[in-house]
């Protein structure tokens, strides 16, 4: 059933979202795209996590390589559960994965990596450059143990240059950071923050996904494996597309949040976000949203060049009038003249929402001793594939005698013990 109002706390979130949450289907209609793939995956935060679960999203198969008796960093990001996949944070990026926790500083967990190889389409890492080769896991090395084997790598800044050189570490932040993405902000006035989710490490674990997805079909067509690679850095100038090429072949900025007729504005509850955009005369239709004279007609907003140049005063008058009414009343009498609009909210009221709801992006795992594990769905709709929660994120190790068994390893490789709880 989809909820509807805010949640009035933590306990009210809670059951709103238990309302809002689809059971994942356990069976996909069809095979999934990529059924018969083997991902080898020596990932963990989030750049490469979210990768690998977006492939195992779609039904490749993903062992999870982790380091014996501690693995994922992200198991212990928040001290909680770290060894039983309800961690929230771990859970969020490790479901339909299989975990095998080894000591690469063993030689029979090495030699079980190489075969491991052998049955392997794809191995993936997000290492600093340099680490996998110490270890023996480099691309010219796994090539020749499967040619076929393509080498995917997510770094900070790329496999070389002048920061790799020097040692410096990669990060999210700072990405955002080195990059422009932190300095573009809606004017001069507003401090410098850090933009409170991981947008880099996102943006590069999906293209992550895209290059394994090309070099998986280009090995349809040459046989071949191959290395590929992408990076923090490049994945968030990418994302500035547009406003790089305005400075590149105009010298000029771009900035579409310093638009005039755009910004956030607080109101007598709340705050709402407003796109005076693709129309005719879109202040004028603002103005007659807001009870306002028609500011058009004065010289100094006649047209959108004298807009930008009177900015700050044009802003003044929309504060003042949004501060006068409440965020629905505002949203109903601009959605009216057809103005781009919408009530700035919280993630537990996002989450509560009945579209959240309908496009079925709340799913639950099987719960665990600890609870339930309820996580956001896949963006990716497909008819002849739809998204399924196959396993839920394991536990530390929990698949070592599963994997050992379908390489036909001996009685005494396999691990006796039970998991961690």
């Amino acid at each position: 059933m989809a909820a509807t109002g805010k949640p009035a706390g933590a306990a009210a979130q809670t059951e709103t979202v238990a309302e809002t949450a689809a059971v994942a289907p356990t069976n996909a209609a069809a095979p999934l795209p990529l059924e018969g793939v083997r991902i080898l995956d020596f990932t963990q935060v989030m750049m490469g996590p979210c990768c690998t679960q977006m492939l195992g999203d779609y039904g490749a198969d993903v062992i999870k390589i982790e380091r014996a008796g501690m693995g994922d960093l992200s198991r212990w990001g928040i001290g909680d559960d770290p060894d039983g996949g309800n961690n929230p944070v771990f859970a969020s990026l490790n479901r339909n994965k299989r975990s095998l926790a080894l000591d690469l500083k063993s030689e029979p967990d090495r030699d079980l990596v190489r075969r491991l190889v052998e049955t392997a389409d794809v191995v993936v890492n997000n290492f600093r450059p340099g680490v996998m080769e110490r270890m023996g896991f480099g691309y010219e090395e796994l090539k020749h143990v499967n040619p076929r084997i393509i080498w995917a790598m997510g770094t900070g800044y790329g496999e070389d240059g002048p920061y790799v050189r020097r040692g410096k570490g990669g990060q999210d932040v700072l990405a955002q950071a080195m990059t422009g993405a932190m300095h573009r902000r809606a004017g001069p006035e507003i401090p410098l923050s850090i933009y409170p989710t991981a947008l880099a490490d996102y943006a590069a674990g999906m293209h992550l996904v895209q290059g394994i997805l090309l070099a998986l079909l280009q090995r349809e067509r040459t046989g071949e494996g191959q290395r590929i690679s992408v990076s923090l850095y490049n994945s968030m100038l990418a994302m500035q597309m547009q406003e790089a090429a305005m400075l590149l072949m105009r010298g000029r900025d771009l900035n579409w949040a310093a638009m005039p007729l755009a910004g956030v504005f607080e109101t007598a509850d709340g705050a709402i976000v407003m796109v005076g955009a693709f129309k005719e005369n879109p202040l004028r239709e603002i103005c007659r949203a807001l009870d306002l004279d028609d500011l058009s007609t004065e010289p100094r907003f006649a047209n959108l060049e004298q807009q930008k140049a009177h900015r700050p005063e044009l802003q003044a008058i929309f504060r003042e009038t949004f501060a006068g009414g409440a965020t629905a009343h505002w949203v109903e009498r601009l959605e009216g003249v057809d103005i781009l609009c919408a009530p700035v909210r919280s993630l537990d009221e996002a989450l509560a929402d009945p579209q959240t709801a309908f496009n079925r992006m709340i799913v639950e795992s099987e719960p665990t001793a600890a609870g339930p594990v309820r996580l956001v769905g896949s963006p990716i709709e497909m008819s002849a594939a739809p998204f399924a929660i196959h396993r839920p994120p394991p536990r530390l190790g929990e698949h070592r005698n599963e994997v050992l068994a379908e390489l036909e390893a001996p009685e005494g490789e396999r691990d006796q013990r039970e998991p961690g709880p």
